[in-house]
This record gives C-alpha cells, structure tokens and sequence, in this order.
C-alpha cells in the first residue's frame, strides 16, 4: 500500500513536471519579445556610470527585479482568482508610466544638453544619488515590465492547475532576471574584457580593438533602442487592451509586424506626451509650494 501511494505521487510529481515544463516553454516564446525590450532598457540604464560601478548597479536592480516578481507572481494569481478585471487597467496604468518615462527622457535629452557632464575619477556624493536615483528609476521600469511578463505568461497558463502556474510563473521570473541581468553585466563589461585581450597582443590585440571600438556605438544604440522600446511596451499594452483601437487597426492591417510595432510606437509617444503634459506642470506646481 505504501509503495503503491508513493509511485502515485511521483507520478503525480512527474506529471506536474511535464505540464510545468510545457507551459514554461509556451510562456518564453509568448514574451521573447517583452523580454527584448527589458534587455535594451536595463543595459541602457547602466550607461553613463563609472566602469567600477556599473556591476554594483547592475546587482542592485537586479536584486530589486526578483524582488519586483517576488511580488508580483502571488499578486497576480490572486488577481485572476478573485479580481481578473482590475489586471487590464493595473496593466494600462504601467503602461501609461513607461510611456511617460520615453518621453521625459526625450525632453531632458533635448532639453538639458548642458547639465550632462563627463565623468570623473571618483564617485562624487551627487554621483551617489545619481546612482541610487537610476536604481530606482531601473528598478521601477523592471516593475512595470515584469508585471506584463507574468501577466502573458499567466494568459497562456490560464486553464492549468494552481501548482503549476506557480511553478511555471517561479521558473520564468528567476529564468528571465538571470539571463536578462546576465547579458547585461556581460554587455557593460564588454570593454574590460577588450583591453585585457589588447594586452594579451597577437590576434587577441585586434579582436580587443574591435570590441572597444565597437562598444561605443552599442551602447548609443542601445540607449536609443531602451527608449523606443519604453514607447513599444507601453504603446503596446493600449494596442492590445483597448479594444476599439485594436479593432481600429486590426481593420486596417496595422495591428501586426512592422506595422503593429510602428502603431505602438506612435501611440507610446502620444500617450507619453499627454501623461507629460498633464504631470510635469503639477510636480512643478508642487515643487514650488515646498520650496516655500
């Protein structure tokens, strides 16, 4: 009688396994693309920082990421149990957020050329909050990520039992934060790793050149890639839960592809702009009476 309940629950086990299994590799290949975009933000987040903190930062928000899905994970389960309506309106506010923060980053880099400075030697006490601001800034931005990764993998998911939503959603959260903050601190220690090819001479010396050379360039296009994709993402989410404006383009063939990704993109920046132009005067406003 023992062995017979103990092969029933290994096949049990072996069973929630499979389907965990199973909806873990239907939920990477529904997100593939979000996760893209949480790549190209969160390298662009650690550029412009000294090069002996660019690890230590990439560790923090990457800390705060699987603190981010730590939440996040039992919140939304217990969101599409007992209040799956308020998931599409907490999923448009955080996308109402990032497209906010496209178009600040915009602004500030139109509009405040002058305060940018080049970096010194050493970590200055308003490098420090610098630091501690972009943290929180990453931090933040992984939040809003995150939650539509878990809330796409949750969809795909959506008729399984408890445990292996559980386990899948677990999987995916610790699978993505690693290779996502992996290929980051690999991306931002690039260079490092050119020099000591440099110096090692021979034909290690040319590859080295290259990638120094190189790397300037990535990390420019990856600050204009983090941005766009802040207006892809955010865009995105309208596109695809407001549903008159998805009927609207579905009707005209722009709903997917290249065309979908422009729409979402327009719609980002338009979205971005109006949450813009409504807040911006009220943090001025509010800054002003705690000045006095």
């Amino acid at each position: 009688m023992a062995f017979s309940t103990l092969f029933t629950l290994l096949d049990d086990i072996a069973s929630i396994l499979d389907d965990v299994s199973l909806m873990t590799k239907m939920a990477a290949k529904k997100t593939a693309g979000v996760v893209g975009d949480d790549l190209a933000l969160n390298a662009n987040q650690v550029t412009d920082v000294h090069a002996d903190r660019e690890l230590p930062i990439v560790w923090a928000v990457a800390k705060g990421s699987l603190v981010n899905k730590a939440i996040l994970i039992p919140v939304a389960l217990l969101l599409s149990v007992f209040a799956p309506s308020l998931i599409v309106p907490l999923l448009m506010i955080g996308g109402a957020y990032l497209c906010f923060e496209g178009v600040e980053k915009l602004l500030h880099k139109f509009l405040h050329k002058d305060e940018e400075t080049p970096a010194g030697d050493s970590v200055k006490p308003d490098e420090v909050t610098s630091e501690k601001d972009k943290i929180r800034g990453a931090i933040r931005t992984d939040f809003i990520l995150s939650a539509e990764i878990i809330i796409i993998a949750l969809g795909v998911m959506a008729q399984s039992p408890l445990s292996v939503k559980i386990i899948s959603l677990s999987a995916i959260g610790i699978g993505i934060t690693i290779a996502v903050y992996g290929l980051v601190a690999a991306i931002v220690k690039a260079d490092d790793l050119g020099l000591k090819m440099i110096q090692q001479g021979g034909a290690s010396a040319t590859v080295g050149k290259g990638i120094i050379g190189f790397m300037p360039w990535f990390m420019r296009f990856l600050s204009v890639a983090g941005t766009i994709a802040m207006f892809l993402v955010g865009g995105g989410i309208f596109v695809h839960y407001v549903g008159s404006l998805h009927h609207f383009l579905e009707a005209r063939g722009w709903a997917d592809g290249l065309m979908g990704g422009l729409a979402s993109l327009v719609i980002g920046v338009i979205i971005g702009s109006i949450v813009c132009a409504v807040v911006l005067p009220l943090i001025k406003a509010f800054g002003k009476k705690e000045a006095h």
